[in-house]
């Protein structure tokens, strides 16, 4: 995933307002969205590791043994078998995308494993304790990671090591060289990238600025904005090229009625399109 833009709690109609787009190589292939289970409905799919998922303690406060199942939607990497995006039953909204470092990491598993994993847990908090303790037994290549629910958000980046923000409330956007979080820019440009790195996070701010929250805004009209933001070529989300581009964008709203919705191509030529949800299936309270 290339360009992430979060609304969290910047509006009464939804805790968390999510919409990214999925930057990756033409050829590899994925699946839509679709309602599956935390015990992961694949084998874990590692990367020169195990695919065990997260270990669970005693604080995660889910109250869930083993064998409890957690539902979340998302899209589903069919080589790896992890995620890059996605929202459980709970509310928790998880997301992903690359850090670009100055020096290529061997990472022991995907980072879309990661992200399955961190949709298991019961809070954006508890998320968080998962990670750190994931980090302390794996590496992983680097990687932005945004958690969020009614009650807290929170931004991981990883280089070899862990940085944890806590985000306020409004919007914060992020990409493969750091973004605009909390009202500042955080970006960090590897020399070896620096001419298109520069170009990411030029966007990045362009970005920001257009989706600052109108007064008396909604969640669902700033998705509607963020959805065309991301598709506009003049913002520089949506890439085109001959081996590698933008495949997909996803949207995701908490509260109630919640949205998730899906533009299975890159958005500028792809309409998106609702996920249908069984009715029983409830993400988080407005």
């Amino acid at each position: 995933m290339c360009t992430l833009t979060l609304a969290w709690r910047a509006f009464g109609d939804a805790p968390v307002a999510l919409a990214a787009t999925r930057d990756e190589a033409l050829d590899r292939p994925s699946e839509p969205p679709a309602v599956r289970t935390g015990d992961g409905d694949d084998d874990g799919g590692s990367e020169g590791g195990e695919g065990d998922d997260l270990e669970k303690s005693e604080d995660d406060e889910s109250g869930n043994g083993t064998d409890d199942l957690v539902r979340y939607v998302a899209p589903r990497d069919a080589e790896a078998g992890g995620t890059w995006i996605g929202v459980s039953e709970g509310g928790l909204v998880v997301a992903v995308t690359n850090r670009w470092l100055d020096a290529d990491r061997e990472g022991e598993r995907s980072r879309g494993l990661l992200v399955r994993d961190c949709l298991t847990a019961p809070s954006a908090e508890a998320a968080v304790r998962a990670v750190e303790r994931e980090l302390d037994k794996r590496a992983y290549d680097g990687f932005n990671l945004v958690l969020a629910d009614d009650r807290a958000a929170f931004l991981l980046t990883y280089d070899g090591g862990l940085v944890v923000t806590r985000l306020d409330p409004g919007v914060h956007v992020v990409g493969n060289v750091g973004g605009v979080v909390n009202g500042a820019e955080r970006f960090a440009v590897p020399e070896r990238r620096r001419a298109f790195g520069e170009e990411r996070a030029d966007s990045a701010r362009r970005i920001a600025g257009a989706l600052v929250p109108e007064p008396g805004e909604s969640g669902a009209s700033w998705l509607d904005r963020a959805n065309g933001v991301l598709a506009d070529h003049e913002y520089g989300a949506c890439l085109h090229g001959d081996e590698f581009g933008t495949r997909s964008l996803t949207r995701i709203r908490t509260g109630s009625p919640p949205e998730i919705a899906y533009a299975d191509g890159p958005p500028c030529e792809t309409p998106t399109e609702r996920v249908g949800l069984p009715e029983e299936f409830a993400v988080g309270d407005a």
